[in-house]
């Protein structure tokens, strides 16, 4: 059943982006005269069609379901020998540059678009979102030298306001990035009068970390964490072992193996550790405090075995992200600009050997993630849809040729010499270009089977 439900999803999600992507190019085409003689969902034979409009275009589903096309009258593949002169105004070839460069640039700016609709809405309608506050790991981390503080909130970094969790470890990788230090602003609760709490202002060098760190959890290099509440029970399954040890949802767990705990995480190590061992517990439930000695059952998880309670932690404390729909669009622009840009510098940083080309990804993984994400709800799954679009819009604004992007260098050559590039040169780039593709697609393809089998 996850396999069918990975696969539905990962099929929707292509399938959308590949619509809107490709309705880019024929709503262009259309505006600017160019005949369209086929738009098909999936690349090779053609195995459902039906014609409509005015010009008879075919509308067709083809067999392979990676990828779609607009096909143009275009005298470069059909023959136009036996056309009308009033057909051959409306051939590709015969248009000006900047109705060509308008038309190829369509379908990588409407997966750009679909993204900013889509962020516009998830945060038109609200986002549930950690808050920005964090847990610092040991006095020996650079969080901690720099003087944050666990139970900190971090409010700003660099002037700008931290939304949430996310939004904060999106702005420091950003930063990371550029090796630049990040100016924090920090909310923290004062000691000396309750329900008070001091502003404060910390700088956070971040030029220690590496390309390397950038690739895993980067704020844990920097001894930073999500802030988790104390480790309360929200579920307990029936029949697990914490059920048959006597433990009840709300219950609040003080200690484990005689060790003060500071969060859910602690205690999630402590039992991990201790499978099939007896682990004495001090718990709180009410206004009374228990002692409770649980065996956490044996699992194995990736040929280790661990130990599991079979309980539910409480999670981090959340918030609601819901902005006007004037902001949501600022903001969903906003983000869809950043990521973007973000992509175009990590792409720029495997150029030149900083960042491993080990991120490259293929359609497994991106299926792996559309099934997450769909089982996760629908907003994840949404912005998931989002991420996707940016990236589909990037990779065809690359300038190899075979891909958007390869063909607006051509253009924008045009229009700098004032002449079009030569047959065959093009013939040479085109080869270039297949052979360049079929090593990057190569290489996601060992990419995804890695990480399926790690």
């Amino acid at each position: 059943m996850i396999l069918l439900q990975t696969i539905l999803a990962f099929m929707v999600a292509l399938g959308t982006l590949v619509v809107i992507h490709e309705l880019g190019h024929y709503t262009v085409a259309r505006l600017c005269g160019v005949k369209v003689l086929r738009f098909s969902v999936g690349m090779g034979k053609v195995v459902f069609s039906r014609r409509f409009g005015p010009d008879q275009t075919e509308w067709a589903i083809s067999a392979l379901p990676l990828g779609g096309y607009v096909k143009l009258l275009d005298a470069r593949e059909q023959d136009i020998g036996s056309l009308s002169e009033q057909e051959l105004k409306r051939e590709f070839c015969r248009q000006s540059v900047w109705k060509r460069i308008a038309i190829l640039a369509a379908g990588p700016l409407a997966n750009f678009l679909l993204a900013i609709v889509l962020f516009s809405g998830l945060y038109f309608h609200g986002v549930p979102e950690p808050v920005s506050k964090i847990q610092v790991s040991s006095e020996q981390s650079p969080a901690y030298v720099a003087g944050l503080r666990a139970g900190d909130l971090v409010t700003s970094v660099n002037n700008v306001p931290v939304l949430g969790w996310s939004d904060l470890r999106w702005k420091l990788m950003e930063l990371a990035l550029e090796k630049a230090p990040a100016s924090l602003g920090v909310k923290r609760a004062n000691r000396d009068r309750a329900g008070t709490y001091d502003q404060l202002t910390l700088s956070l060098p971040l030029d220690q970390l590496s390309s390397k760190d950038l690739e895993a959890d980067f704020l844990s290099k920097l001894g930073m964490s999500i802030s988790l509440p104390k480790a309360t029970l929200a579920e307990v399954m029936p029949g697990g072992a914490g059920m048959k040890a006597g433990l009840k949802p709300g219950d609040v767990i003080l200690q484990a193996g005689g060790k003060n705990l500071a969060d859910a995480q602690q205690f999630t190590g402590m039992v991990r550790a201790s499978a099939g061992q007896t682990l004495d517990l001090l718990v709180k439930r009410g206004v009374d405090e228990l002692n409770i000695d649980a065996v956490p059952d044996v699992v194995e998880e990736n040929g280790t075995k661990i130990g599991r309670l079979q309980v539910a932690m409480t999670g981090p404390e959340m918030q609601l992200i819901q902005t006007p729909l004037w902001q949501s669009v600022g903001r969903g622009t906003q983000k869809t600009w950043d990521t973007s840009i973000m992509t175009f510098k990590m792409l720029g940083k495997m150029l030149t050997g900083e960042v491993s080309w080990k991120n490259i990804t293929g359609p497994i993984t991106i299926a792996d993630y559309a099934g997450q994400t769909s089982r996760t709800g629908a907003i994840s799954y949404i912005s998931f849809i989002a991420l996707i679009s940016i990236s589909l819009g990037v990779m065809n604004l690359l300038p190899i040729p075979l891909l958007d992007g390869g063909h607006l260098l051509y253009y924008s050559l045009e229009v700098l010499t004032g002449k079009p590039v030569s047959e065959r040169f093009g013939e040479i780039a085109q080869r270039a270009g297949a052979a360049l593709l079929m090593t990057l697609m190569a290489l996601a393809f060992f990419n995804d089977i890695v990480r399926l089998v790690s």
